[in-house]
């Protein structure tokens, strides 16, 4: 058996292993003019002899070479023979990766998906046909391992998967090594187009591809062949716990329909914890506003929640918030919770605005307290003592301690001020000013949060952002012999140590 019957009987096999076609599908194919699409597009029109089907192929100039035009006219005229659909779609990755704030790498891939969508939808077309082969499947499981991927990003890239929109995306060639499509172009005598932008080290898939493979390849043979059967083994681990985790979370979560979701938190610890990662992911991403990019980090500071008891928050990526209330885990996004009008994270309230007031840190604080109300929050209330020896200072989040003799006469408690900052550790004993805006933007705290939540400042230097973080410079310490205390009171105080507090009292 020739190079040719060989591989239409292996692509033929996979394509009807995983049922990728059936008769009378209309199908758009991707076709660039490079080897991979050109084996796809003379395999794909070998099959149509076998099972009838309607074919048209979308071609994306990225705007990246000169000589883009002339795969273009080279695809259509091939289109033009076999009486097959042309569309073609023109664009500008560099603008577009500007625009969308994604590297040319993503913004290609996006542009390309965008424009295969666009011609299924002039088609009537319900599934895309694209070129990936085995090589590029180690790549990307190689690629999503260096980067600390997780079960899905490893099992490399999906035969058949669907897309946005109700379309499918085949990859019929996914069984093919790079050199096996070559070879059969060869005994075709078909040639391809050339794209300079793979022959670089530019990106990092264009390195693994030309430097880690090829060594792969030398010292373990059948290696890009092995690791395309690891990947379908990881592929059907995947599918079990992703029903595994849509299962569990029937049992421990619901929605409000508001774009909240609750989690039992007892019912939740009850599942294994291979599974209890993938459950918070899922939740998350479907909060996300684009179901992606949300990491392992974020997941892992979520599972603290259900880990501790106390009513805590934690805020994350695009607005997220996620609290501990009781027995639930509430997760939601920032303007849920103001269109419902339930309280923002931390039990700090929108609707706090109010003009500054200030506070005479004098002697008679060591006699009566004094009180700043905040509306629905409940009030501050500044008191002073004496210590006599060495104090513990407590953890508490809701009240904080601080070095009486070192504060100003008076203390200002508003919203944040640009020019505001804090002063935090460094090590070895030094400090340094941290503007108040950098801090809220490493604390990841939400834009719509950030002008509501009080500060107690002396000038522009901030002594507490209320519920967040107090200044190094005014903390107890082995000489202070006279606290100031303030206490935020309407608040759980039972809450547990402070988790946006790390390094302060």
């Amino acid at each position: 058996m020739g190079i040719r019957e060989e591989t239409e009987k292996r692509v033929f096999a996979y394509i009807e292993e995983y049922g990728m076609i059936s008769p009378g599908d209309k199908i758009v194919a991707g076709v660039s003019g490079g080897a991979d699409s050109m084996c796809l597009f003379r395999l794909l029109l070998a099959y149509r002899e076998r099972v009838a089907f309607a074919l048209a192929v979308a071609h994306v100039n990225h705007g990246l070479r000169r000589d883009a035009e002339e795969d273009a006219r080279y695809v259509e005229e091939l289109c033009g023979q076999e009486g097959i659909p042309f569309f073609l779609t023109e664009s500008d990755v560099h603008r577009v990766a500007a625009l969308e704030n994604c590297s040319e790498e993503d913004a290609g891939r996006r542009i390309r998906y965008r424009a295969f969508r666009e011609a299924a939808g002039k088609m009537g077309a319900g599934k895309v046909a694209v070129a990936h082969n085995s090589d590029d499947n180690a790549e990307t499981m190689l690629f999503h391992l260096f980067r600390g991927s997780g079960l899905q990003g490893i099992s490399g890239i999906a035969p058949l998967r669907p897309d946005e929109g109700g379309l499918w995306i085949l990859r019929p060639i996914l069984c093919l090594e790079r050199r096996e499509v070559e070879a059969y172009l060869r005994e075709l005598g078909i040639s391809w187009r050339r794209d300079s932008t793979n022959e670089g080290d530019g990106y990092s898939r264009n390195r693994i591809r030309h430097h880690i493979l090829p060594y792969a390849g030398q010292e373990v043979s059948g290696a890009v062949g092995h690791m395309l059967r690891t990947a379908r083994l990881l592929q059907e681990a995947e599918g079990y716990l992703r029903q595994q985790t849509r299962e569990a979370l029937e049992q421990c979560a619901a929605s409000d329909g508001e774009g909240r979701y609750l989690v039992d938190a007892a019912a939740f610890q009850r599942f294994h914890n291979a599974l209890r990662g993938r459950m918070l992911l899922e939740l998350l991403g479907h909060l996300s506003p684009t179901g992606k990019d949300i990491l392992s980090v974020h997941v892992r500071d979520a599972l603290t929640l259900f880990e501790r008891e106390g009513n805590r928050y934690i805020t994350l990526p695009f607005g997220i918030t996620a609290r501990r209330q009781y027995g639930q885990v509430v997760l939601e996004r920032m303007e849920t919770a103001e269109r419902t009008g339930a309280p923002p994270p931390g039990d700090v309230q929108p609707a706090w605005r109010q003009e500054p007031e200030e506070v005479l840190l004098t002697e008679e604080l060591f006699q009566r307290p004094a009180r700043v109300l905040l509306g629905s929050q409940g009030e501050l209330e500044f008191s002073a003592f004496f210590i006599k020896k060495e104090w513990e200072v407590p953890k508490n989040r809701y009240t904080k301690w601080f070095d009486y003799d070192k504060m100003e006469e008076r203390a200002a408690i508003r919203c944040r001020e640009q020019g505001d900052y804090l002063t935090i550790a460094r090590g070895a004993g030094s400090m340094a000013h941290k503007s108040l805006k950098d801090y809220m933007i490493s604390e990841k705290i939400p834009r719509q949060l950030r002008d509501r939540i009080p500060v107690v400042a002396l000038g522009n230097h901030v002594l507490w952002l209320v519920g967040w973080r107090i200044s190094e410079a005014f903390k107890v310490s082995g000489d202070t012999r006279r606290v100031l205390q303030v206490r935020l009171t309407g608040q759980n105080e039972e809450s547990g140590t402070e988790e946006k507090d790390v390094g302060a009292h």
